[in-house]
């Protein structure tokens, strides 16, 4: 695979990743990334969408608590993998953003 780093733009509200910026997106986070690093997010990005699936059936069955529901921390999991790639791979933007959001 191409080890040249490409710009890309990601949007995590509508999990997608763009090599332009997008003005209809409301936050992106720019990121520089090998063609492997990029596949490695798309797995994580992947993950979390048939992680939301398995939780929005969840969601609609009112006894069951979060925290005691394990489909509920697949998409954690996956949330915070995308996240700290972003983080790694990130412009100096992106870093401030997700430190500010405490969540690695």
């Amino acid at each position: 695979m191409d080890q040249t780093k490409k710009t890309y733009y990601i949007d995590i509200e509508n999990a997608q990743i763009y090599t332009e910026p997008v003005e209809a997106a409301e936050w992106q986070f720019k990121i520089y990334a090998t063609d492997e690093e990029l596949a490695h997010l798309n797995e994580y990005i992947n993950e979390n969408y048939d992680a939301d699936l398995k939780t929005f059936a969840r969601a609609h069955v009112p006894f069951l608590e979060y925290h005691k529901e394990s489909k509920n921390d697949e998409y954690d999991a996956s949330m915070e993998g995308i996240y700290k790639m972003i983080y790694d791979l990130g412009d100096d933007e992106a870093r401030r953003h997700i430190e500010g959001m405490g969540i690695l």
